[in-house]
């Protein structure tokens, strides 16, 4: 018998649908501007900076291999990793990188 009350005053406590859109619809707000666009916006960013790599730049990639840039293709890049040794990786595998005309930071040390 007790089951039968509880369910009744669950269904009449039922809020406005309305207001529970409206509250979904915030959560969702929220999300957006505090997950998906800073996100998006640092996608962006490294995009960028990938497109613009030149000769000379120092990288690092994915996978943590330091080298200089010696030739720049259509979505890779020939990077020296030590004297005479020359490697090929994808552009999306940059993530890091400083002009040549920047000091490094290991330079200054």
């Amino acid at each position: 018998m007790n089951a039968i009350y509880i369910a009744q005053a669950a269904a009449g406590q039922q809020g406005d649908p309305m207001s529970m859109l409206i509250t979904f619809g915030l959560i969702g707000v929220i999300f957006y501007f505090l997950l998906i666009r800073p996100q998006r916006k640092q996608q962006k960013e490294l995009k960028d900076r990938q497109d613009a790599l030149k000769p000379g730049d120092k990288v690092v990639s994915a996978g943590g291999i330091y080298g200089t840039i010696t030739k720049v293709e259509q979505d890779a890049v020939r990077m020296e990793i030590a004297p005479s040794v020359t490697i090929k990786i994808a552009k999306a595998s940059i993530v890091s990188s400083t002009p040549k005309e920047a000091p490094a930071e290991a330079d200054k040390k």
